[in-house]
């Protein structure tokens, strides 16, 4: 009795997986003019913010670059000063 009762219950939950795989979800409502607008100006805000941000960070890699790497502005050498102590 206790085995029909376990296949009985394995059958049961195999069942109900195999029924929640195959199940569809109902199609999504098609989307309005205003909901479409909206979606559009939230693309748009997007690019222009990830556009800033990505300005900002190629000026840090290029102010980084110049400072560490060889761009250096030249500095004044004793030689080329004008002799006046300070």
């Amino acid at each position: 009795m206790k085995k029909f009762i376990a296949l009985t219950l394995a059958a049961g939950l195999a069942l109900g997986s195999l029924a929640g795989v195959q199940a569809k979800l109902p199609a999504a409502p098609p989307k309005s003019d205003a909901d479409k607008a909206v979606e559009a100006e939230k693309a748009a805000a997007a690019k222009a913010k990830e556009g800033a941000e990505n300005a900002k960070a190629q000026d840090k890699a290029v102010a980084n670059y110049k400072k560490n790497k060889g761009m250096a502005e030249p500095k004044t050498s004793a030689a080329t000063t004008s002799g006046k102590k300070k």
